[in-house]
């Protein structure tokens, strides 16, 4: 079989495999679709410190059963479309003992710090597997990366009287601001760009504010009764972004980080103890992935439009390659593997 690899920065190229076969508890997964994400980028670019080269990416997935293991459930069946959470967990580390595995310490995510889904046939626990039949390939694909939005507005603690601005409409914050608005907050999208700000509006955000316009700061108090937003999402990951959501987080508010900055960032700490943030992190999910088939499975988010492209396997290392060149064109990029249905 064919599997796609990042070789280095900016190189990529298909090897041969042999198939994969699928233990007692695994199932083997033929990948239909597999979207390509910011950490994928940032392998490409060769700026992403959790990768060693070559790599095999590939962690936002859509596929149907191949076979299962001779211990799997019966219920996961040949033929059956499913998603897969791609981490893993060791079970004794600090965040584990806490319940949070989703940060576990020795996290491997497929396509990062292991080989992931872009083959032509791969191997799952079949615990990690998540069915849905309801949903479209599409929506499977985009299950995972939702979810990481979705995750941040719970650590939030997002409840329907806040107001909540998200830094960055991209997927990820798409998640953030469709979560955001099923709790009845009131939302804010804020970015650079007009059409993600639009796409935006599409996923739930009642207001779009353009973070390119001198009177950003002015337009965000005033839709917050000159308070600020209770709840500030960063979804982008620059030095800039994130010193905007501390400055525009209202006093008392929390400040959730999604984005990963690839440099240092210098703060006015005075924000932090002046204001009495709460300041947040959040990594990956949890139990997450079932609320965002619920939203999607209710049919108001806009997926075919937070899809900028499709490409076939083929064309998997172009589609990096002019995503790199041009990364405001895109928003998500799915590649097509095998046979799609709608």
């Amino acid at each position: 079989m064919e599997a796609f690899y990042i070789t280095a920065p900016g190189e990529t190229e298909f090897r041969s495999l042999a198939e994969p076969r699928p233990g007692p508890e695994e199932v083997l997964l033929e990948p239909r679709l597999i979207g390509l994400c910011g950490t994928d980028l940032s392998t490409y670019r060769g700026k992403n410190p959790l990768v060693a080269y070559p790599r095999i990416p590939g962690h936002e997935i859509a596929a149907a059963i191949v076979e299962a293991g001779c211990d799997v459930p019966a219920h996961l069946r040949p033929g059956l479309h499913v998603t897969v959470y791609p981490n893993t967990f060791c079970g004794a580390c600090a965040s584990c003992r806490r319940g949070r595995a989703n940060a576990c310490k020795f996290n491997q995510t497929l396509g990062v710090q292991r080989d992931g889904a872009m083959a032509g046939l791969f191997t799952i626990p079949w615990r990690k597997v998540v069915e849905a039949p309801h949903l479209s390939l599409r929506e499977l694909a985009l299950v995972e990366p939702l979810a990481v939005g979705f995750h941040a507005i719970e650590r939030g603690r997002v409840s329907p009287s806040d107001a909540v601005a998200v830094i960055g409409c991209g997927t990820v914050g798409l998640g953030a601001i469709a979560c955001a608005a099923s709790r009845g907050a009131r939302v804010i999208a804020v970015d650079i760009d007009r059409e993600k700000l639009s796409l935006a509006q599409q996923a739930g955000a009642h207001h779009a504010v353009s973070s390119a316009e001198p009177s950003m700061h002015d337009e965000l108090l005033s839709l917050t009764e000159g308070l600020g937003p209770d709840v500030v999402v960063e979804a982008v990951g620059t030095p800039g972004t994130y010193r905007l959501a501390i400055e525009e987080a209202a006093h008392t508010g929390r400040v959730v980080f999604i984005g990963w900055v690839k440099e240092p960032v210098s703060f006015e700490t005075s924000f932090f103890v002046h204001k009495e943030l709460d300041i947040l992190g959040a990594r990956n999910y949890l139990n997450e992935f079932p609320t965002v088939i619920g939203v999607l499975a209710k049919g108001g988010f806009p997926v075919d439009a937070a899809i900028s492209a499709t490409a076939p396997f083929a064309a998997a290392g172009d589609a990096l390659r002019r995503w790199s060149e041009s990364p405001r064109l895109f928003t998500k990029i799915l590649v097509e593997m095998g046979a799609v249905e709608p």
